[in-house]
C-alpha cells in the first residue's frame, strides 16, 4: 500500500539503474486478448497496477481462469465464443482503458453485460465508444448516454468503415476487437496516428490485420492463438524519472528494457529537441514491441510548444512536460489537449492549481497551458486529485523546489506504478 500522503525534498542529482514496471497499455490488450484466445496465454512482467488488475477481474467474471505468480499471467483462453455471461457487474475500478477496449469484446458477445467502476471512472465520458459499437449493430446504454453504468447486449455484428472524430487509441481499440466478432471487414481511419499496441496484439495472436494510408483493417471471424508473451517496461512511468534526470545537473540515470514503441515515444524524442541529453540503445523486439535502454544525463532544457500530432503520442507525458516547464529557458506550451480534461482528473486545472500553490505562473486556456520558464518552484502541499500521474508529476517537482513538496492523496499512484516512490527516494541525492 502507498501512504496516503507524501514529502518529497530538493535533491542535487538522480543517479541508478531502475527497471519500471510493465506497460499498462500492452498488459491490458494481451489479457484481454489471452482471454477470447484458443489455448493457453503466457505474459511476463505484467502491470502489477490497479488497473490491470481490473482487466484481469473482469475477465475472471466471464469465466477466464487466471492464474498470477508474481508479474507472470497465466490465462486458459475461452475461444471467440467462449466467454461465460458474467453473474454480476463487471467492475472496473478506476481504469477507463478496462471499460473502453472490453466494451467492444462485449459487443460481440450474445449476453448482456453492465460495466461498473469507481466515482472518477463514473464520471468519463463513454459515448465516444458507444456510437461506434451502436453501429455494428450492438445496443448501448449508459447513464445520460454517456457516464457508468453501461450496459451492453451484443452479438450479431456487421462490419462498419468508421473514421475516428479525433485521434483515439481506446476508440480504435474498441471497433477492432468488436471488428474480430463482426462479419466482414472492419475499417478505421483515425486522422493522427494514435498508439498502435492494438494492431501489434492482434497480429501476435494470429489476427488479419492490415495497415496503411491512416486506416486499419480487420477481417472478423478469425480465430486467435495463444502464446508467450514479455511486456517491455512502462515509457510512461519511465517518464517521471527520465525528466527528474533530464533537469538535475550532474544526474546519470539508466532505465532498463522500456517499450519504445514510436506511437509512444514521443516524450524522449521532444526532451532530446529541447536539448535533454538521452542517448536510447534498442535491443530485440518483445511480442512485435520494440524495447531498448534509456541513458539520461542532466542538462539545461529550452522549452517549446507541443501541440497538433504530438499530442496522442505524449498524452499521458504531458503533466510531467507541464511540471518540467519551469525548468525550461522559455517555457512550454501545450495546446489542442482538452482530452486532459476528461481523464482521471480535469489534468489541466489540476495542473494550473498546484503550480500556482507551488508559486509558478502558468496560463490556462480550454485545449491547454503555458508554463513561463526560468521559474523557481517553492515548497508546498498540493492535491493529486486522485490522479496518478498529477501525484508522480508533482512528486518530481520536490526535487527542484526550495524546499519540500508535500502531495495529498498520494496513494493513487498504485493504479499505475506500485512503489514509485520507493523508487524515487532510491535514485535521489
Amino acid at each position: 500500500m502507498e501512504p496516503d500522503s507524501v514529502e518529497v525534498s530538493p535533491a542535487t542529482e538522480i543517479r541508478g539503474t531502475v527497471r519500471v514496471p510493465g506497460d499498462k497499455s500492452i498488459s491490458h490488450r494481451l489479457a484481454m486478448l489471452g482471454g477470447i484466445a484458443d489455448g493457453t496465454t503466457i505474459i511476463h512482467n505484467f502491470a502489477e497496477s490497479a488497473d490491470c488488475q481490473s482487466t484481469l477481474d473482469c475477465l475472471r467474471r466471464l469465466g477466464v481462469v487466471i492464474r498470477q505468480d508474481g508479474s507472470t499471467v497465466t490465462l486458459q483462453g475461452r475461444g471467440l465464443h467462449g466467454l461465460e455471461r458474467p453473474s454480476r457487474e463487471l467492475d472496473a475500478g478506476n481504469s477507463g482503458t478496462t471499460v473502453r477496449l472490453m466494451s467492444g469484446i462485449m459487443a460481440g458477445q450474445a449476453f448482456e453485460s453492465t460495466f461498473v467502476g469507481d466515482a472518477s471512472l463514473s464520471r468519463r465520458p463513454m459515448r465516444r465508444v458507444m456510437e461506434p459499437l451502436r453501429r455494428f449493430g450492438a445496443t448501448l446504454t449508459a447513464q445520460d448516454d454517456n457516464y457508468l453504468p453501461l450496459r451492453i447486449r451484443g452479438g450479431g455484428l456487421t462490419a462498419v468503415d468508421y473514421t475516428l472524430p479525433v485521434a483515439s487509441a481506446q476508440v480504435k481499440s474498441a471497433v477492432l476487437l468488436a471488428g474480430i466478432f463482426a462479419k466482414g471487414t472492419t475499417r478505421v481511419r483515425e486522422p493522427i496516428p494514435s498508439r498502435n499496441h492494438s494492431e501489434l496484439a492482434l497480429r501476435e495472436f494470429g489476427a488479419t490485420v492490415r495497415t496503411g494510408s491512416g486506416a486499419i483493417e480487420i477481417d472478423g471471424g478469425v480465430r486467435l492463438k495463444a502464446g508467450e508473451f514479455m511486456v517491455p517496461g512502462d515509457i510512461s512511468s519511465a517518464a517521471f524519472l527520465i525528466a527528474a534526470a533530464a533537469t538535475l545537473p550532474g544526474s546519470r540515470l539508466h532505465l532498463v528494457d522500456v517499450g519504445m514503441n514510436e506511437s509512444r515515444a514521443g516524450f524522449v524524442s521532444l526532451l532530446q529537441e529541447m536539448g535533454a541529453r538521452i542517448r536510447v540503445e534498442p535491443k530485440a523486439l518483445a511480442g512485435g514491441e520494440p524495447i531498448a535502454d534509456i541513458h539520461v544525463e542532466g542538462s539545461e532544457l529550452s522549452g517549446m510548444e507541443i501541440a497538433g500530432a504530438w499530442i496522442p503520442n505524449v498524452i499521458d507525458e504531458l503533466l510531467i512536460l507541464a511540471v518540467l516547464g519551469t525548468r525550461t529557458r522559455h517555457g512550454i506550451r501545450i495546446r489542442d489537449a482538452a482530452e486532459l480534461r476528461s481523464k482521471e482528473s480535469d489534468r489541466i486545472h489540476a495542473a494550473v492549481a498546484n503550480l500556482r500553490i507551488l508559486g509558478a505562473e502558468v496560463d490556462e486556456f480550454p485545449d491547454g497551458l503555458f508554463v513561463h520558464g526560468g521559474q523557481k518552484l517553492k515548497a508546498g502541499t498540493v492535491k493529486s486529485f486522485d490522479d496518478h500521474r498529477i501525484a508522480m508529476a508533482f512528486a518530481v517537482s520536490g526535487l527542484f523546489a526550495e524546499g519540500p513538496v508535500r502531495i495529498l492523496g498520494a496513494e493513487c499512484v498504485g493504479i499505475s506504478f506500485p512503489g514509485f516512490f520507493r523508487t524515487l527516494s532510491e535514485v535521489s541525492n
